[in-house]
C-alpha cells in the first residue's frame, strides 16, 4: 500500500500537508522506516550545545520539537490501535503546545530522547505490521474528522518528514 491508495475522505484536510510529503511510490512500511531513519540521522549529529536552539522567538527548540514528535507518534499510534481493534468511539484531539510545555526537558539527555523516538517508531511499525488490510482501512472519528488507520500511519510518516525538513531548513547545523 502506498499513499496514493488513500482517499481524501480518509483524513481531515488539516493533515493533507503531511500526506503530501510522503513519496507516492514507496510503501507504508518503507515510509515508516525512511522517515524515522532520516530524522534519527539528523538528530544524531546535533551538537549538545545546539539542542536548546530555537530558530526564532516563540518557536520550539530542537529538543522540544523532538519531544513533540515523540508525543505525537504515541498519540497517533494509540489512535491506530483503537481503530485497528474496531473501536468506533470518537477520539479527542490533543493540545501539542501544552504537551511540550509540560514535558520536563531540562534534565533529559538528548541522546536518550533519540533512543526513545527510535523505540516508539519500532513499536509503531510492529503495531501497523500486525494489522490486516481490512483493519488498516477501518475509519472512525478522530479530532472531529473521519480518519482511517492507514491514513494515520501515513500522517505519522508525513509529520516526521515535515519536522525533518524544518530541522534541516531552519535549525541548520
Amino acid at each position: 500500500m502506498t499513499v496514493t491508495d488513500l482517499s481524501s475522505t480518509e483524513y481531515g484536510e488539516f493533515y493533507s500537508n503531511y500526506i503530501q510529503l510522503v513519496p507516492p511510490t514507496i510503501s507504508l512500511r518503507t515510509a515508516l522506516d525512511d522517515s524515522g531513519a532520516l530524522l534519527i540521522d539528523y538528530l544524531s549529529n546535533v551538537p549538545d550545545e545546539r539542542v536548546d536552539y530555537a530558530y526564532a522567538p516563540g518557536k520550539w527548540t530542537i529538543k522540544q520539537s523532538l519531544q513533540h514528535l515523540i508525543d505525537s507518534e504515541r498519540v497517533f499510534a494509540y489512535r491506530i490501535l483503537r481503530l485497528g481493534r474496531r473501536d468506533a468511539t470518537p477520539l479527542a484531539g490533543f493540545e501539542q503546545d501544552a504537551y511540550v510545555l509540560q514535558a520536563n526537558l531540562s534534565n533529559r539527555p538528548f541522546e536518550r530522547m533519540i533512543e526513545e523516538f527510535r523505540g516508539i517508531r519500532k513499536s509503531t511499525i510492529a503495531l501497523v505490521s500486525g494489522l490486516s488490510a481490512e483493519d488498516l482501512q477501518f475509519s472512525g472519528m478522530v479530532s472531529g474528522h473521519s480518519m482511517s488507520c492507514r491514513a494515520m500511519a501515513f500522517i505519522i510518516c508525513g509529520h516526521t518528514y515535515h519536522h525533518d525538513l524544518l530541522y534541516r531548513e531552519r535549525y541548520a547545523l
